[in-house]
């Protein structure tokens, strides 16, 4: 197939498709792929140069693969062999905006897969009876951090073990340094690169009809000469298609300028037809009497611009940084200058990232303009005009910094903190930035993660890493910055950053705990709370609240466990619902099976319940609270694999809850509120706070641990 078939379609009288306007031969090739035509490719990848038109043409063929959208087409006017056949639509997992792991666990939902891992997800496909079809658009545009370069992990990391399992039919739509890779990796009869610039598959005709069809006064064009005479409006479109050199979106932005301002233009003037994005920029300028470099640094911001755009109210704050002076009258009098090559946004309704709106600025996300330019081409063309892109950004995360009302976090426009660090990742100062554990817990999760990730670990200080590690909880969990900020606090107390653990208690956020502290003792099978007689520091017995933990026998510090006999007895699980199916009964009755049940020899540790340190007393003078205690006792706790919720007994309230980044193995709550959770890597009290926060005591320090806590690496695992 070639594009010589475009000839035969219109010489046979087909009727070119609605939305793509041409491209016959690239539509032939995908319906062949689709009906799995003898000899078709099991795997295409399509490419080409920005603005070549790609995603209109895969969201032209996708309208005949959807069985419901081929009922508003005219089916029997298109040419036979680029109608796919009546198939159900295929999985179709865009990549913009998502990292590798989105996309990956977009498709494990789509289909049903019960995967836990990356890899279990490559293989139930591949065990699948019948083949699956995916469509992958976009893979350009991947990643919620620009600079992060997610479309090299897209490729690698989901669609070259995809195209290598033999169940799979792909198409996927890549950038043209990533497409030979991608094809690379499988035989040749297996894999077809159609590369929409190269001339077996180039469209002239089909971009002259595209540029017509634009310049119709019937399709809503102005009337002009050359949009109502259909000579002259042919004409126009020859030229134009001729001078962009097969570039639709060159044709698009020339038809856009002089539709919107077509004073001071002659068509029979060549040299007024751009040849390229940046040309079509700088002949609007000129045409319109203004400097082509004023033009582009009004559309600058955008072009750095992260997310669904940057909200219009921060445009003159960031064209002013950008230039380097106040280009306030310059907006105010070239928005039409600039309109063209912008388009409005409507929020996305995970802009307030929130989701309550309990921690978030009242009406922050609310009525927002939002700007960015028409398409991606136009962004890399103006930064590549820029003379240091790298200042540019320190330009503008400095001006975005200076927006953060007293640095308060919860006040910052919701582009400022869930972007901010991917500015400053590519101005090269993200390291810096990540000390402030209140952005932490403000920023979406999913992209502060993408944008930390990108910095080698070593560059990285202890709460970054402390952060990565604890990234894939906050994600998973789809937490909100209360909850993010209570995951957090924890953590660092965890990793021995007690005063980022403390300065969370001080950000304004009514965190359901404090934890007070943690220990990484692995091999706990189970944890109760109780007291021990002690004597205090004037000599007289007191007695001092405890965490009895089961732990293997030989653990330092641990003492054998006492006789049943003798009327102590170990701690074993006491959880409400260990299987995380109801709220439960009462919580921490024991009885004398917990050793056994444990499994091998096993011994108990005593630590103190609200200090970090270990109590030196005998097992068998533990006292643990009674029935009654724990029935009279204001809260409750109940749990799963890996979660565990406490609620208020009056009222059945949820007060806290509480997700784990590894399997809880046992969890207590004394009567006074301090929750003991054991799990894979070890153990953390938490005292539960039902009201908001007291003047408590700051978060003592950390007696072990570990400061420069372990990074996470990749997203296995992460649904979000």
């Amino acid at each position: 197939m070639s594009a010589s078939t475009e000839g035969n379609a219109r010489a046979a009288g087909y009727a070119p498709h609605p939305y793509v306007g041409g491209r016959t031969a690239a539509l032939r090739a995908l319906a062949a792929w689709r009906m799995r035509w003898p000899g078709a490719p099991r795997v295409i990848v399509l490419t080409g140069n920005p603005g070549s038109g790609r995603s209109r043409l895969l969201t032209g063929f996708l309208m005949l693969c959807d069985p419901e959208y081929r009922k508003q087409l005219p089916m029997d006017d298109l040419d036979p062999a680029t109608v796919p056949p009546d198939l159900p639509a295929p999985a179709v997992p865009s990549a913009a905006g998502r990292t590798a792991a989105q996309v990956l666990w977009l498709l494990a939902d789509h289909f049903e897969l019960a995967a836990g891992r990356t890899e279990d997800v490559f293989a139930e496909l591949a065990a699948r009876d019948e083949p699956v079809t995916i469509v992958v658009p976009d893979v350009d545009q991947a990643g919620p951090v620009r600079a992060a370069e997610e479309a090299t992990r897209v490729v690698r990391e989901v669609l070259t073990p995809l195209a290598a399992t033999e169940t799979v039919q792909l198409l996927a739509d890549v950038p043209r340094e990533l497409a030979t890779e991608l094809a690379g990796a499988l035989p040749a009869s297996q894999v077809q690169v159609i590369d929409l610039d190269a001339p077996e598959w180039a469209d002239p005709k089909g971009l002259v009809l595209h540029a017509e069809t634009a310049l119709d006064a019937g399709s809503g064009a102005p009337e002009l000469p050359y949009t109502t005479d259909p000579a002259a409006r042919r004409a126009l479109a020859e030229a134009l298609a001729e001078r962009a050199a097969g570039s639709r979106l060159t044709v698009q932005l020339a038809v856009q300028s002089l539709l919107m301002q077509p004073e001071g233009f002659d068509p029979a003037d060549a040299s007024q037809l751009p040849m390229s994005v940046g040309e079509a920029l700088d002949l609007h300028a000129r045409r319109l009497g203004a400097d082509p470099q004023t033009l582009r640094l009004m559309l600058a911001p955008l072009a750095f611009a992260e997310g669904d755009g940057l909200p219009v109210q921060l445009l003159g704050t960031l064209a002013n940084a950008v230039a380097g002076r106040d280009m306030s009258q310059d907006l105010a009098d070239g928005m039409l200058l600039a309109a063209p090559f912008i388009q409005p946004v409507e929020p996305s309704s995970e802009d307030d990232e929130d989701g309550t709106g309990e921690d978030a600025e009242a009406g922050a996300g609310d009525g927002r303009t939002l700007l960015r330019l028409m398409h991606p081409a136009l962004a890399e063309e103006i930064r590549s005009g820029l003379p240091d892109v790298r200042d540019t950004q320190t330009r503008i995360a400095m001006a975005l910094l200076e927006e953060v009302p007293q640095q308060d976090w919860a006040q910052a426009d919701p582009y400022i903190r869930d972007h901010l660090a991917a500015h400053t990742l590519e101005a090269g100062l993200l390291p810096q930035l990540l000390t402030d554990p209140g952005l932490f817990a403000h920023a979406d999760p999913v992209t502060l993660r993408a944008a930390i990730e990108a910095v080698p670990l070593e560059q990285l200080g202890a709460p970054a890493r402390t952060y990565l590690r604890t990234a894939p909880l906050l994600t998973r969990s789809q937490a909100s910055a209360t909850l993010r900020a209570a995951f957090l606090e924890s953590a660092f107390v965890e990793d021995g950053l007690a005063p980022y653990a403390e300065a969370l208690h001080t950000r304004g956020f009514r965190l359901p705990w404090r934890t007070l502290w943690s220990v990484p003792l692995a091999g706990v099978r189970a944890v109760t709370t109780g007291s021990v007689a002690a004597v205090g520091e004037d000599g007289t017995a007191v007695s001092r609240s405890v965490a009895a933990l089961l732990v293997p026998e030989g653990t330092p510090g641990s003492r054998a466990l006492p006789d049943a006999a003798d009327g102590a007895v170990p701690p074993q699980d006491g959880s409400d619902a260990a299987d995380g199916t109801a709220a439960g009964e009462d919580a921490g009755a024991v009885n004398g099976d917990g050793a056994a049940a444990a499994g091998g020899r096993t011994a108990l540790l005593l630590h103190d319940l609200r200090a970090p340190e270990y109590v030196d007393a005998d097992p068998s003078q533990v006292v643990q609270p009674s029935e009654e205690d724990r029935a009279a006792a204001p809260l409750g706790f109940s749990r799963g694999a890996d979660y565990l919720r406490v609620w208020a007994r009056a009222d059945r309230r949820m007060v806290a809850a509480l997700v784990s980044d590894s399997p809880v193995t046992d969890a207590d709550l004394s009567p006074d509120g301090v929750l003991v959770v054991a799990t894979e890597r070890g153990v953390t009290a938490r005292q539960i706070l039902v009201a908001a926060p007291p003047a408590a005591p700051s978060v003592p320090a950390q007696r072990t641990g570990t400061t420069d806590a372990d990074a996470s690496h990749g997203l296995e695992g992460d649904h979000s």
